[in-house]
């Protein structure tokens, strides 16, 4: 039985969480966003990202959730993949390409250009995934993140 690859649906956030619940987990992480935040986020009146799933038969085997993503430097818009999660039992079988894929052709609309996303250092192996899949390290730069109390005392008149 083939994989098939689709867009998500509002009905599909109990799924989504619990696909971003089992990501975390691998991580050594709990997941701190709720299932209202996806619905706000993701599925309300100006949805703020996307969300491409694979299966096969009736079981959810992976997902990529992603956004539009606006480079200045080359002019160009693209897709950026916040995450991209395959079940273990799913490994393997090509779907964290197919996610990329779909995720890709259901960011037309965006005329994206080309795809970003984020890999931890410690993760050999997603690494060498990415790689294969022709992802290079972008400029030579870290992501950094300023939340919390920082963020706080940064945005503070």
């Amino acid at each position: 039985m083939s994989v098939a690859y689709r867009l998500a649906q509002r009905a599909d956030v109990p799924v989504i969480h619990a696909l971003l619940s089992e990501n975390a987990a691998n991580d050594g992480a709990q997941l701190q966003g709720s299932e209202a935040a996806l619905l706000r986020h993701g599925f309300g009146p100006a949805p703020m990202f996307r969300v491409a799933l694979a299966g096969r038969g009736g079981d959810v085997l992976g997902l990529a959730l992603f956004f539009p993503e606006y480079s200045s430097w080359r002019g160009r818009m693209g897709v950026s993949i916040q995450d991209l999660y395959v079940r273990p039992t799913a490994r393997g079988l090509g779907v964290g390409r197919g996610l990329l894929a779909c995720a890709f052709r259901a960011a037309a609309d965006w005329q994206p250009a080309f795809m970003t996303l984020m890999v931890q250092h410690k993760n050999a192996k997603a690494q060498g995934f990415y790689a294969s899949q022709g992802f290079t390290l972008r400029e030579a730069a870290d992501v950094l993140i300023c939340e919390g109390k920082a963020l706080s005392r940064l945005v503070a008149p």
